[in-house]
């Protein structure tokens, strides 16, 4: 298989060019060339080419480049379009193959704000692809945010198919899936764990980004090893122009962003006076330890220091060497340190976990029609705890070192075909060398000298091989089908299995469309979660000979409308889908076990993590609606999910279906933005969703205790030892069947700017759930005893909550 894999690569670097040259006849000319924002030089992605009046277009990649070949003749008018910015039409000579870079202006008026980042004249009704949302940045950062911290994961939340986790948590399940059934990537690094502050935000700064893509269903064939989304962003590219810097200060945290060229301007007769090169640095650090610190010193009279913190470091840089060659180099390193020393105890421990990426990614251009991408990807994910316990009576030392991890080494290769109007074909090739430590622990006490317990490194090798092309054989047809050919191996385990998608829309009428697709995924890592809600202690951990990949088929139906481009309903779009998705081979812990039972120092050599997990089946069906306003000075979203999803294991819940944690019957988000005037911004949403589906106690009540030996008391009488001794139990319910209270909440958030002519500043206040909703964290038994007698009088379950009505200020700056 490695021998075919290389193979291939040569194929795609030598025959294709060939085969490209092939299709180019005398009668067929090709214009090509990239798409730039005008002062920054930044590569736009998904900006609109087409033949003003004609459905015969295209639109640019990921890195900006696009290619359309059409018949020869002496005149005719490309139009450059993306939402946000002014269109621009070239005039051009088509007899003979051009190349055209083209700037497009930020336009200045209110209307050009979006939701879905979809160019304005492509419209929602003539593209194959269903289940997809592009994200603005600009969007996120105008919508109101916990503490003020703009968050991506928690904005895509707000999408219809997309369910939220635990209160205030970045926790994404997309149509029935797990918190490790999202591919999500950064610059083509996939991020492991991408939460800080135990999933309270995510990893993703917002003023490092580009672009933000979420994908639920039909997924393209250049996309696996997932079963349920793929989010896809890329950093910016870096300012070519000058210097450029943007900043924030919040209660919680504070960034700063700077970008700009790294040479001179060029000069002299023929240049661009354009710069070739570009360099961009982000960093983001909360300093909650430095809040919270005095008030710990101050309940534990000095004899604590604790705290926690998280930071962030994105950086990238580029290199154009010219129309044919560019190379990038980006990367991302962030860490979570949690801390505490107990003098008095004599208690030391430190919990750390993080995250780095690096993507170094080669641009080639073959000829005209023919675009290709060669990627090396670094990504690695670690978690530490480290804990030190002296007794104070014996002075004995107790120590525990555990760490858990993945890191991957990937080879990435992509090739853009434009041989007409009518096809646009992808094809490529991807490797990923991943290395697991499930679990690593170290004990050590004085008394027993020294135990040591260590898990073997486990490394496997995952690859894909896809072919896609996006297919426009008439005026009523719009088709997107692939076929992606995935491989894993591991020691004597090896998968070859094929993965077929397809989407595809059949336009009923102008602006109405009926769309339909399928796509078979494949899944060969693994997350162990007690929780389900992310935290940095979940496992991960690969395919083996006893752990099946995880597979999932997914149907999707659906119609999608656009409305009257003028007057109310200008911008407005419609989408409506239903889908049904089986998942196999999914996996979950036995009752009772855990990480922790991983290690056990007292059985570790006989114990594996295999031997702590289940696999079963899931299922997940819905609808989904989505009504955007993408333009005019009010936009927004209104978003519904009906939806069921049921797991089945043979070992859980006595081989009985259940709901998972995560399932929700409804979830209602409204969105909204309205630009009262240039200088001030107003947004609001509101949030609605079922009940988590949780596991609960019933009831309590004293168990017997077995005494071996009756207790006789001074009287020679026997007491009974079940009365004396017993001890708490809980009685539950069978596994997730109580519906926790439903969720709601409102936010709201003004901005005030300011611009001048090389500055602007920005204020902002927001109150995170404006009603004071107390929604429920968790549920507990609790005794409630007599303030006469101090005798316990009755059991009742109690709801705890965590976030009461929260506002914050943030001030924001631009240079």
């Amino acid at each position: 298989m490695k021998h075919f894999f290389l193979f291939f690569m040569v194929f795609l670097g030598t025959a294709i060019p060939v085969l490209a040259q092939s299709f180019s006849g005398r009668s067929l000319v090709t214009v090509s060339g990239y798409v730039y924002e005008t002062g920054s030089r930044e590569a736009l992605i998904g900006v609109n080419v087409y033949l003003p009046g004609t459905a015969t277009g295209t639109t640019t990649n990921t890195y900006g480049f696009y290619s359309l070949t059409l018949p020869a003749q002496d005149s005719l008018t490309l139009a450059f379009s993306f939402v946000g910015y002014e269109t621009v039409q070239k005039t051009l000579s088509l007899r003979k193959n051009n190349e055209v870079t083209v700037l497009l202006t930020p336009g200045q008026v209110l209307s050009e704000v979006t939701v879905s980042g979809k160019r304005s004249e492509e419209k929602v009704s003539e593209s194959p692809q269903m289940s997809k949302v592009d994200i603005p940045v600009a969007q996120i950062k105008k919508i109101p945010a916990f503490l003020g911290e703009k968050d991506v994961l928690k904005v895509l939340q707000l999408m219809p198919g997309v369910q939220k986790g635990s209160e205030g948590s970045t926790g994404i399940y997309v149509r029935g899936g797990g918190p490790d059934q999202n591919l999500i990537m950064l610059d083509d690094a996939i991020v492991y764990n991408a939460n800080h502050l135990f999933g309270f935000f995510s990893v993703f700064n917002g003023d490092a980004l580009k672009s933000v893509e979420l994908i639920k269903g039909g997924f393209p064939a250049r996309f696996g090893g997932r079963l349920s989304s793929v989010i896809e962003m890329n950093m910016k590219e870096g300012n070519k122009e000058k210097l450029h810097g943007e900043g924030g200060i919040g209660l919680i945290a504070s960034r700063l962003t700077l970008e700009g060229p790294l040479t001179k301007k060029k000069s002299g007769a023929g240049s661009s006076g354009t710069r070739s090169s570009s360099f961009l640095v982000s960093a983001r650090r909360t300093y909650l330890d430095f809040v919270a610190r005095p008030i710990i010193k101050q309940q534990t009279d000095g004899q604590t220091v604790a705290g926690y913190y998280f930071y962030d470091l994105n950086a990238k840089a580029n290199y154009d060497f010219g129309p044919k060659n560019k190379l990038y180099l980006s990367g991302y390193f962030g860490q979570d340190r949690f801390y505490a020393d107990d003098k008095e105890s004599l208690t030391k421990i430190n919990l750390d976990w993080g995250n780095t990426t690096a993507t170094l990614r080669w641009n080639h251009l073959f000829t005209q029609r023919l675009f290709s991408n060669l990627s090396l990807i670094f990504s690695n994910y670690k978690f530490q705890i480290r804990a030190d316990e002296r007794d104070v009576v014996s002075a004995d030392l107790f120590s525990l070192r555990y760490s858990s991890g993945i890191r991957d080494f990937s080879l990435k290769y992509d090739i853009d075909f434009y041989p007409s109007p009518k096809h646009s074909l992808r094809f490529g090739v991807q490797s990923i060398a991943h290395r697991f430590t499930p679990s690593a622990v170290v004990l050590q006490n004085t008394l027993i000298n020294q135990f040591t317990t260590e898990i073997d490194a486990i490394n496997v090798l995952e690859s894909g091989l896809y072919a896609e092309d996006n297919w426009r054989p008439n005026a009523r047809w719009r088709i997107n089908a692939g076929i992606r050919l995935s491989h894993f191996v591991q020691k004597e385990v090896n998968y070859l299995r094929p993965e077929p998608r397809i989407s595809a829309a059949y336009v009923l009428k102008p602006s109405l469309s009926v769309k339909a697709s399928y796509a078979l995924m494949n899944q060969y890592v693994h997350l162990l979660s007690n929780t389900g809600i992310g935290l940095p202690t979940d496992l991960w951990v690969p395919t083996t000979d006893r752990v099946k990949p995880q597979q999932s088929q997914q149907v999707a139906v659906g119609l999608a409308k656009d409305f009257n481009d003028r007057g109310a309903g200008r911008g407005l779009t419609l989408t409506l889908e239903g889908y049904y998705k089986t998942m196999n081979s999914i996996i979950n812990y036995r009752e009772g076990a855990s990480f922790l039972l991983v290690n056990d120092p007292t059985s570790a050599n006989q114990v594996r993590w295999e031997d702590n997990v289940t696999a079963g089946r899931g299922w997940s069906y819905g609808a989904e609606f989505l009504l955007q306003k993408k333009q005019g000075r009010f936009t927004g979203w209104t978003g519904y999910t009906l939806s069921w999803t049921q797991w089945q294991f043979p070992e859980l819940n006595f081989g009985q279906k259940f709901f998972p944690r995560y399932d929700r019957r409804h979830d209602i988000s409204l969105v909204g933005i309205y630009e009262i005037s240039p200088r001030i911004t107003l947004s609001g949403t509101w949030v609605y969703g079922t009940g988590n589906a949780l596991t609960v106690p019933l009831a309590k009540y004293q168990a017997a205790t077995h005494q071996p030996n009756p207790i006789i008391n001074n009287e020679n009488s026997f007491i009974n030892p079940f009365f004396n001794y017993g001890r708490a139990v809980n009685d539950y319910s069978t596994k997730n069947s109580f519906r926790a209270e439903a969720y709601h909440r409102m936010d709201l958030g003004v901005q005030f700017h300011k611009k001048k002519r090389h500055h602007e500043r920005t204020w902002e206040i927001s109150v995170y759930n404006l009603y004071n909703r107390r929604n429920p964290f968790f549920y507990q038994l609790t005794t409630q005893t007599s303030e006469q007698t101090s005798q316990p009088t009755r059991t009742v379950f109690q709801r705890y909550s965590v976030f009461p009505i929260v506002p914050s200020v943030t001030y924001g700056f631009k240079f």
